[in-house]
């Protein structure tokens, strides 16, 4: 489970990748006016969007309100709060000054507020507010376009030291990198995350590949002076490659609870065809065919809740080319 400050660093990442400017910000809040990319993806407005491709017409953005803490924010409120001076009206019979009669400000005093009530002269747009807290809507959603977008990335490792100069080009080695979701699940379920990669030069292939490139800091641009070594394996391969080995590593598990699984499973059907079958006995004929669809839709939901089986899927995937060899000159 994410806490506040996870939240927060997401958000803000979210935001800043998507070029969205930040018009005000604070610990528990930020307001940001949407870029026209994050606009098509957050706000549902496809009929304003396809106008907008129609037409030509500049975007206008929607600007948003993304709350972190909203018990904070509305303690804030309360104490930027500052209490107002009550105007008393003025006494039956006093004249109106000639100065207020001509408000051109649209007050109460005006002509249009003597008989239309108060006139505002100004229009404040509202601006949307949303929560982005740990399960709300707003942040499943920008969870759910994070994984969208980020199915297939590209990057290149940055040289370090930053401004260091080099002999000779940089060598960059190609790898490629599945991050894989295995789901094992009987009644019960256990997942995990395998991140495996292979080297597309010479074939070797890492496990816990992600926590290795933590530590590297990486960009979508190929920085000058610099070689990529040419590939010997191909994507398909690759992928043919990494699928065996996660298929072995999975083979090597401890499956006793698949065959306890099993046996619960086998037990569950025993006892709902048994249940199943006395009531046919004694069941009228027109009633059968209700009792045996009965029977099949129970044991369809038996395999499902019991049997074994193991679920492997792709979370992402991505091309990283990291340095092979550089020669750094301070």
């Amino acid at each position: 489970m994410m806490n506040k400050r996870n939240v927060h660093t997401f958000v803000m990442r979210f935001l800043e990748a998507y070029d969205c400017t930040i018009l005000e910000k604070s610990p528990s809040y930020v307001t940001a006016k949407l870029s026209p990319e994050a606009d098509r993806e957050m706000t549902g407005r496809p009929y304003y969007w396809s106008f907008v491709e129609r037409t030509g017409t500049p975007a206008e953005t929607m600007t948003y309100k993304f709350v972190f803490d909203p018990e904070q924010m509305r303690l804030d409120a309360k104490s930027k709060a500052a209490p107002t001076a009550v105007k008393s009206p003025p006494s039956p019979g006093a004249p109106a000054s000639p100065n207020q009669e001509q408000a051109p400000d649209g007050s109460s005093d005006s002509i249009l507020g003597r008989y239309f009530g108060f006139v505002p002269t100004t229009i404040t747009a509202r601006v949307p507010q949303d929560d982005v807290t740990f399960g709300s809507r707003r942040l499943e959603q920008m969870f759910g376009i994070v994984r969208e977008r980020g199915k297939f990335v590209h990057l290149f490792e940055e040289p370090f030291p930053t401004g260091a100069t080099y002999h000779a080009a940089l060598v960059y080695d190609t790898w490629f990198c599945i991050n894989y979701k295995v789901e094992l699940a009987c009644d019960r379920k256990r997942s995990e995350i395998h991140s495996l990669a292979i080297q597309l030069n010479n074939g070797e292939i890492r496990e816990n590949f992600h926590k290795h490139l933590l530590t590297k800091g990486l960009s979508p641009k190929l920085p000058a002076n610099s070689h990529i070594l040419p590939d010997t394996i191909s994507l398909t391969k690759a992928v043919n490659l990494l699928e065996t080995t996660l298929e072995r590593k999975i083979s090597a598990y401890d499956h006793r609870w698949a065959d306890e699984a099993n046996e619960q499973h086998r037990s569950e059907i025993d006892r709902v065809e048994s249940y199943y079958n006395g009531l046919l006995l004694n069941a009228e004929p027109d009633k059968r065919d209700e009792i045996e669809t009965q029977c099949r839709n129970r044991l369809r939901e038996i395999d499902w809740q019991h049997k074994p089986r193991i679920a492997v899927s792709v979370i992402n995937c991505g091309l990283f080319h990291l340095t092979a060899g550089r020669s750094p000159r301070n």
